[in-house]
């Protein structure tokens, strides 16, 4: 626990470059400098969770990079103790829903040289309290789990519950895989069978999401036949 840092996600490169005793959840009551997906700022407000686990899974980078659905499955059931959970979903690739607003978000990162990787960073985002301020986004605005008269949500012990459904949700990549992972995932997700589009960094492609496939690709059926999306951000 740490009252301020630059970024959970920065302190968990320096504690693995260090050494790691086991998995180490870091989280911070303010955050200077938080990022997002793509190098986005991630504002980090009084009472909302800023965390991240750092940890060395015996994963490839490919397997690595599918925690990213691992973490949207915990964080959605820690979300569904204090919210009901019909009001949540998850947005591919890596965001969680709550009333159609952005309420959660999460970021991957991962070094290594050999065929797994050294050391994994999942940072997660949570609007408990506070809605940040100066974030435009029209398509899914960022809103917090108080609002409209929401429970007000004690980050640590928000912590508390994504960590434990966390571990459970390894325990089923363990035993049973990506796919269990996967189903789970989809189960939740948001718009799927609807017509949904993804902006890459060269193009734009809209169709009906057909599903998430074992590699983590969004599926979308386009008039030109089925297309894997591997990295975009989606909108509907």
């Amino acid at each position: 626990m740490l009252d301020t840092v630059d970024s959970t996600m920065a302190e968990a490169a320096r504690r693995a470059a260090s050494g790691l005793a086991g998995p180490t959840w870091i989280m911070a009551h303010e955050q200077t400098s938080g990022r997002g997906r793509r190098g986005r700022d991630w504002t980090s407000e009084q009472g909302n969770l800023a965390a991240t686990l750092v940890y060395r899974p015996e994963a490839t980078p490919a397997e690595a990079a599918r925690r990213s659905f691992l973490a949207s499955v915990a964080l959605f059931e820690a979300l569904a103790i204090h919210v009901d959970r019909t009001r949540l979903s998850l947005k591919w690739p890596n965001d969680v829903l709550l009333d159609g607003g952005k309420v959660a978000g999460i970021l991957l990162e991962s070094a290594g040289q050999g065929p797994f990787v050294d050391w994994l960073a999942i940072g997660i985002g949570v609007n408990l309290a506070v809605r940040p301020d100066g974030v435009r986004d029209a398509a899914f605005p960022p809103i917090a789990v108080a609002d409209n008269g929401g429970p007000l949500v004690d980050p640590e012990e928000f912590l508390t519950h994504l960590a434990d459904a966390f571990a459970t949700e390894e325990g089923k990549l363990d035993a049973f895989g990506f796919g269990r992972i996967r189903e789970d995932w989809l189960r939740h997700a948001a718009r799927l069978g609807e017509v949904i589009t993804a902006r890459t960094g060269s193009e734009e492609v809209t169709g009906v999401f057909e599903t998430v496939d074992e590699a983590g690709n969004l599926m979308l059926k386009t008039p030109k036949g089925l297309r894997a999306i591997s990295a975009a951000d989606v909108f509907f």
